[in-house]
């Protein structure tokens, strides 16, 4: 099922992926360089519902749109509530969250929204080639239960460069994987264990009690 959403930006477009008796709602923006079609994206919003956990989709307005790229940090944020809202509205604690660009939207956004948690897929802790310019502050400053699923070999960070996480934050490494969490051919660990990683943590991570 898919729902437009109104935001000071434009359509957000969300995708619902609903399950039968949910207790929980996740809901979850993508990067500044794709979409919803994101393969750890993708493979949450196929495996949770089972679970309980309805899953939605934020397909942001400039993709929406048919835009390249993504705006600034403070225009991502400002479209964030009218999508929170609607995922709000199934009366459920929604854990809020995304990949990427839109791991730090939710980190800076969803303690003001009401969210239950913050899931951090693939959190951005620096620009490639630049540990110097450390977003840390925004993943140590949500304030709420906070899962991070990172990869061994992401250019954007890797788990052993993150700092000291306080309580309630909680870092899961996927080994090998990359930014997109993609495993080269010849690692270890296949391509659908490093997904299997990445839906059992968060599976794993959110309350049965959905609270």
């Amino acid at each position: 099922m898919q729902r437009i959403v109104e935001t000071p930006a434009g359509d957000a477009r969300l995708h619902w992926f609903r399950a039968a008796g949910p207790r929980a709602v996740l809901l979850l923006g993508h990067g500044a360089g794709g979409g919803v079609e994101a393969q750890d994206l993708r493979a949450l919003a196929a495996v949770l519902p089972a679970g309980g956990v309805t899953v939605v989709l934020a397909e942001q307005p400039w993709r929406v749109a048919g835009r390249k790229l993504a705006p600034a940090p403070a225009a991502l944020d400002a479209c964030w509530p009218a999508q929170f809202a609607a995922a709000a509205e199934e009366g459920l604690p929604v854990y809020a969250g995304g990949r990427s660009a839109g791991a730090r939207v939710a980190c800076r956004t969803s303690a003001a929204l009401g969210a239950a948690g913050v899931l951090a897929l693939a959190f951005p802790l620096h620009p490639p080639g630049r540990p110097e310019r450390t977003r840390a502050d925004e993943l140590l400053g949500t304030g709420l239960p906070t899962l991070v699923v990172q990869g061994g070999a992401d250019t954007f960070g890797t788990p052993s460069e993150f700092p000291e996480l306080p309580a309630g934050h909680r870092l899961v490494e996927v080994p090998h994987a990359s930014h997109g969490f993609g495993t080269p051919k010849r690692a270890p660990l296949t391509q659908e264990a490093a997904l299997e990683l990445v839906t059992g943590a968060v599976a794993g991570w959110i309350p049965r009690s959905g609270g």
